[in-house]
Order: C-alpha cells, then structure tokens, then sequence
C-alpha cells in the first residue's frame, strides 16, 4: 500500500471511530432509534469504502504480481485468498 493510500485509509478509519464513538453516545443517551440505524449505517458504508480500497489496491499489486509470476502455487494461492474474502462476506 502506498503512503498516500494509507493515509486516506487511516483517516476515513479514524473518522468511522469517531462515528462510532458517537453511536455508543446516542445509545447511551437513549436517542431516537431510527436516528442510531441511520448512523450505524453511515459507518458501515465508510467502511464498506475502506474494504473497497484495499481490496482494489490488492487486485492491483499482491494479485497482479502474482499472476504475472512464474510460481502457480502463490497464483492459486492469492485467488483463493480472494474468493475466500467473498464467500466469508455472503456468510453474514
């Protein structure tokens, strides 16, 4: 991962934190529930982005590298690694 891309990373992680503080806020002070699900919500799509990141840049060098290479153990290896990402996802 480059430094620009850990960067954004860690400052949309740190905001998703800061949001989640807020919830635990809103839950504790008893507010509206709809309100808490829109928040919550909020902080699933900012990770949901941050999955998104990571796994493009993945895609972009890890697998890339190793589909290009000359070892089919490590090109199976990270496509596995990949589908298993996804089936675990289907399982929530």
């Amino acid at each position: 991962m480059d430094e620009v891309l850990r960067k954004d990373v860690t400052r949309r992680l740190a905001s998703a934190a800061g949001h989640l503080k807020g919830i635990e806020r809103m839950v504790a002070e008893d507010t509206y529930c709809i309100d808490v699900i829109q928040q919550i919500q909020a902080v699933q799509a900012a990770l949901n982005k941050v999955n998104t990141m990571i796994l493009d840049n993945h895609l972009h060098t890890c697998v890339t590298t190793a589909i290009r290479g000359d070892d089919p153990d490590e090109r199976e290896q990270v496509l596995k690694e990949v589908t298993n990402v996804f089936a675990m996802h289907g399982k929530r």
